[in-house]
Formats: C-alpha cells, structure tokens, sequence
C-alpha cells in the first residue's frame, strides 16, 4: 500500500503497511519503539538503505565504544527548514504575483491567464518531482515558485471580486487545521494505522473522481457541471475537501516521524517539505473556495 502523497511512495518512505521502514534502530530523541516488533523491519537485499554510508564502523581492538553515528539522517530540523523554504518562497511569488499583476476589468483575462500557466507548469513540475527517486532541490522550489504565482492571482482575484479579506481567512483557516492536526497528532487523539489510511485513500479517491466528472461536464456544459463547487454542494464538498486536507496532513506528520525514527537520509527531508506544501495548499485552495461560495450566495 501507497502512501496518499506520491512523493512518499519513494524508496524509504513506503512500505505495505504504508509506513517508512529503513531496517535500521530509531535515533537518539525519536520516537519509541520495541526493536523486536519492528513493524518496519525489511530483508536486507530489498532494503534501499541496508548498506548504511552513515553507519558506525567496525571498532579498533581495545578502542572504547562509540555512540552511533547520527550524522547525515534527516531530523524534524531538516524537515522545518526545507518546508520553511518552499513555503516561503510559494509566499513571496503570492505576494508578488498578488502585487504584479491587477485583477480588473481591463487586465484580469492576461492576469487569469498567467495564472492558470503558472498552475499548469506547476503541476508538472510537481508530478516529474513526484515520480523521482531522489529530491530535487530545484525542482521541488521551482514548483513552489509557479504555485505561487497561481495562489497570488487566484487569491488577488477572490480578494477583490468576491470577498474582501478572503485571502486572509484561508490562511488563518489553514494554519488552524495545521496546529489543531499536530496538536491532536501528538496527543494520541489521532492514530494513523491501515484502517485510517485506507479510509483516506479510499475518500481522496472517490473525491477526485467527483470532481473530474464534474469539471468534464463543466467543459462540455458550461456553469459549474453539476454543481459540485457551488451552492450548498460546494459547500459540502468544500468541507469535505478540508477535512480530507486535515487527515493527509496527519498521514504526512506519521511519514516524516517514521522517517526520522528509522534512519532516513538528509536528502529525504526535501521529500517530507514537498508533501506537506502539496497538502497546505489542498486546504488553502478548498478555504478560499468555501469562502467564495458563502459571499457569492449573499
């Protein structure tokens, strides 16, 4: 089984349980885990990480022991400082995008248009990233960029056309379902095992494929298709959309921990900051589209 995120179905991040397994004991600091019930624990000739470069190395006769060597794995600093990256950058090109290009009558068809370009480029961007073996860097804020510019013309438009401050409201809105997942992630209140998993993948599915239908009968008919993003079935849909957005958010918090515990390199940490920047704007975009809505029925 896959993870939601296709940045995780990667080596090391995937497993038939769905969770990370590096055959390798958890670092200092992470989480607690029984060695002999290792959940994760992979033979070693299918194991990408079983010949371990950061592993201690045979000691001297008589020499003293040595602390295992921790350096070269990722840590949850990695994981802050490459999403505080992407992140950052997707805000400066919102704001500058924001700022660049206006959104009345006279220029909002070539601003939407940029705009749309910007989110196509960044879709395939965010797929070529997706099936890598390895993090690209490069790749991974490039995509951030273009999402950037697509989130500041849509946002810009919504702001100004439809709901003034709604661009602010889906970031505090977005940034509430962020601390509340974590909050009840690290509690125990939320426990990510097969059965969560499954659920969420089977929801995610079943969304998706509403939504494609109803985009082709919005291509071939016009409107909204079957009204699945507006009125009363946008709003339900809306609210679905976010609590899906809240539940990747926590099958993302589950593969960063696990990959931490058991041994993951540094390079994967641009792996997590990539799935969590796909899975916050998943909530921002369905936040402002929720908000569009309600003012629009006004």
């Amino acid at each position: 089984m896959r993870s939601r995120n296709p940045v995780f179905s990667r080596r090391g991040f995937s497993r038939d349980n769905g969770y990370a397994g590096f055959n390798t004991a958890p670092q200092a600091g992470g989480p607690a885990v029984a060695t002999q019930a290792n959940p994760y624990a992979q033979p070693t000739a299918g194991n990408p990480y079983a010949q371990n470069p950061y592993a201690q190395a045979e000691p001297q006769h008589g020499a003293p022991p040595q602390a295992p060597a921790t350096t070269g794995r990722m840590t949850i600093d990695d994981v802050i400082i490459r999403t505080g990256s992407t992140l950052g950058l997707l805000i400066v090109t919102a704001a500058l995008s924001w700022a660049l290009l206006p959104v009345d009558d006279a220029n909002i068809s070539r601003s939407y248009g940029i705009g749309i370009g910007a989110a196509l480029i960044g879709m395939v961007l965010a797929l070529v990233q997706a099936f890598k073996r390895k993090p690209t860097p490069a790749l991974i804020l490039a995509y951030a960029a273009f999402e950037g510019v697509f989130l500041g013309v849509i946002s810009s438009i919504v702001d100004n056309r439809i709901a003034d401050g709604a661009a602010m409201q889906a970031v505090l809105g977005t940034m509430a379902v962020f601390a509340g997942v974590l909050v009840a992630y690290k509690a125990g209140w939320i426990r990510v095992n097969r059965r969560f998993y499954g659920f969420v993948m089977a929801a995610a599915l079943g969304f998706i494929l509403l939504m494609a239908v109803n985009l082709l009968f919005a291509v071939i008919g016009g409107g909204d298709g079957l009204g699945f993003r507006s009125g009363p079935l946008g709003i339900i849909f809306g609210i679905v959309g976010i609590i899906l957005g809240a539940c990747f958010l926590a099958l993302d918090f589950k593969q960063v921990e696990d990959g931490i515990a058991y041994g993951a390199p540094r390079e994967e940490a641009w792996f997590a900051a990539f799935g969590l920047t796909l899975t916050l704007v998943w909530i921002y975009m369905e936040f402002l589209r929720l908000i569009a809505i309600f003012n629009s029925s006004d």
